[in-house]
């Protein structure tokens, strides 16, 4: 038992987390603090991630080896550290956008990277895969994962504004209008 739950049902609750936190997350670089649901989206991306990070650190007390995935929940939360400061306490001013940027990108590429760890040791089929003689399924889908990460990283960082407002949209000149604008004169 982990924190009184049965071990089926933390990890049902671990893996939800982290499927969440993966959504969420794509969806959040996408749309970076575009209204106030990207705000909400993202929040809900970082607090899943988090949650989803201490509890894959909770399992340590079932085996006492670490393994990857315990290593990269420690990294994912030293990364979440700076970048939760640089959205919510700095606001994305100056460098801040750059480091809230790159550390959501870190954090969903590390969460997705155990994700299709898990899935490719879990799943039958994918697990059956052949190995070519190019590379492994496993070496591939990580391959489309990263550049998958990065674009999401390049999208959200060009369309995020310091301060983490959208971008203004174009101002039409305020002038009566006229009776010729009305008849498109």
């Amino acid at each position: 038992m982990i924190l009184g739950m049965s071990l089926p049902a933390f990890t049902a609750l671990h893996v939800a987390l982290s499927l969440i936190g993966i959504a969420a997350g794509t969806l959040a670089l996408l749309r970076p603090c575009a209204s106030t649901k990207a705000a909400s989206l993202t929040a809900l991306f970082l607090a899943t991630t988090l949650a989803a990070s201490v509890t894959g650190l909770l399992f340590v007390s079932l085996r006492p080896r670490l393994g990857l995935g315990h290593v990269l929940g420690v990294v994912s939360l030293a990364v979440l550290v700076p970048t939760l400061l640089a959205l919510y306490r700095y606001r994305l001013a100056g460098a801040g956008r750059w480091i809230y940027v790159a550390g959501a990108t870190l954090v969903l590429y590390l969460n997705a990277f155990i994700g299709v760890m898990q899935a490719f040791g879990k799943i039958g089929f994918l697990r059956a895969l052949p190995s070519t003689t190019f590379a492994s399924p496993l070496l591939l889908a990580h391959l489309l994962l990263l550049v998958i990460c990065l674009w999401l990283g390049v999208h959200a960082v060009t369309s995020l504004q310091p301060g983490g407002f959208p971008r203004p949209a174009r101002a039409r000149p305020t002038r009566p209008l006229r009776v010729a604008d009305r008849w498109g004169n």
